[in-house]
């Protein structure tokens, strides 16, 4: 009896364990089919961005200028960046000119978004114009500007004063100008995103706030801001992060000058290192920025989120 009571739970068992064996073995067939998918990028990744970056932390604490014999300095290169006068002036200005477009950026995106969003005709019309910024060359795009403030402004509105005499060429002012076209230029980007948070918000929350009374005002404070938090932290930091690093708008408009006065960090690591003979000085320079964007990024996310928490 026993014996028929084995059998049959063999024979019923059979083909489930079949199947079980079947499935085990197609699931590791598909697990490293899978690693071979990754391991291309992740051996990539490491060539061109993980050991470029380690050789680069390397000649950092060297004397080496990009070409010819090296030796080893140690922390010296970070020392004097911060007796660097023209280092810290750069950190000053990218600095500025970062919070500056930043603000610009984010309110002036949020309202074109908030437009677009509303019941307007010819609504994916504009969503397409208002894009197009972001897919120019900004080179181009700022070679353009560079003409409009130094040849069209000063002929259209030759009365007011800075705009008539080329603001291009006032050290005080030639940030302006920069950040005129760096603006123009990222809106693209930060209204869609922020367009992608208003359509996640449901409808009827409006509608029962237009019902208890609610102010356009108050509808955007206590529902649409809190609920498109995410995506405001998502568009802060991406804004900061890139402006930071601006180097495009300030090469089309200003190439650095006049004098210093709008040099930012990344053109000083680009003069420096490629053509000024300050290869491992200014790669010091670029670990300390690198470190600079990370801290700033990371305190970005930790403030921003915890208000995200708070709605």
């Amino acid at each position: 009896m026993a014996t028929l009571t084995q059998a049959v739970r063999t024979t019923a068992s059979g083909p489930e364990t079949k199947r079980a064996s079947r499935t085990r073995n197609t699931g590791s067939r598909t697990g490293s089919s899978y690693y071979w998918m990754v391991w291309p990028a992740v051996i990539a990744f490491a060539a061109f961005h993980t050991v470029p970056m380690i050789v680069g932390i390397f000649f950092s604490f060297t004397n080496y200028a990009g070409y010819g014999e090296w030796n080893a300095v140690g922390f010296a290169n970070y020392v004097n960046l911060f007796r660097d006068d023209r280092v810290l002036e750069a950190y000053g200005f990218s600095f500025l000119f970062a919070i500056v477009a930043t603000i610009l950026t984010n309110v002036i995106s949020l309202a074109i978004a908030l437009g677009l969003h509303a019941k307007i005709k010819a609504r994916n019309f504009f969503r397409g114009v208002f894009f197009v910024p972001y897919v120019l060359a900004i080179l181009v795009i700022g070679y353009v500007f560079q003409f409009i403030f130094s040849n069209s402004l000063p002929q259209l509105l030759p009365n007011i004063p800075f705009i008539a005499e080329n603001i291009l060429t006032n050290p005080d002012l030639a940030w302006v100008a920069i950040v005129i076209l760096a603006v123009w230029q990222s809106c693209a980007f930060s209204i869609i995103i922020y367009l992608a948070g208003l359509q996640t918000i449901p409808g009827d929350l409006y509608e029962a706030a237009s019902l208890d009374g609610a102010s356009p005002w108050r509808q955007f404070t206590a529902i649409t801001f809190p609920l498109i938090s995410a995506f405001f932290t998502i568009n802060v930091v991406l804004s900061l992060k890139g402006f930071l690093q601006v180097f495009d708008p300030i090469i089309s408009l200003t190439n650095g000058g006049p004098g210093t006065s709008t040099e930012s960090v990344t053109m000083l690591i680009f003069r420096g290192g490629f053509s000024g003979g300050e290869f491992a000085y200014q790669t010091a320079n670029a670990v300390i920025f690198f470190i600079v964007i990370t801290v700033i990024s990371l305190l970005q996310f930790r403030v921003l989120q915890r208000r995200e928490a708070d709605f």
